[in-house]
């Protein structure tokens, strides 16, 4: 049995880490996480290889409701081997 991982929440996630078909949960999960804290724009490091993670992240991503928007990073931040990614900023009501 695989202990869970430890992750930090700082708007940058390295898929390097994981298993190809963890990435499913992965990500969506990290997304959450990240949308409840706060932190909007998110880094996600999938490497360029052959491109097949950068096709399931942009996959997941399309279809995640909370993403705004999502885009290749720049060449500073990793070009074709990142993805930028913009959150929809949680509604909060005081009562």
């Amino acid at each position: 049995m695989d202990d869970p991982i430890d992750l930090p929440i700082d708007g940058e996630l390295d898929l390097h880490t994981f298993r190809p078909q963890d990435v499913k949960e992965v990500l969506p999960a990290y997304l959450e996480e990240c949308q409840r804290r706060g932190i909007l724009e998110v880094r996600v490091v999938h490497g360029k290889g052959i491109g097949q993670l950068r096709q399931t992240v942009h996959a997941l991503l399309g279809r995640h409701p909370e993403v705004v928007s999502f885009s290749l990073a720049t060449e500073p931040f990793g070009g074709s081997g990142a993805t930028f990614v913009h959150l929809r900023r949680l509604l909060t009501t005081d009562h």
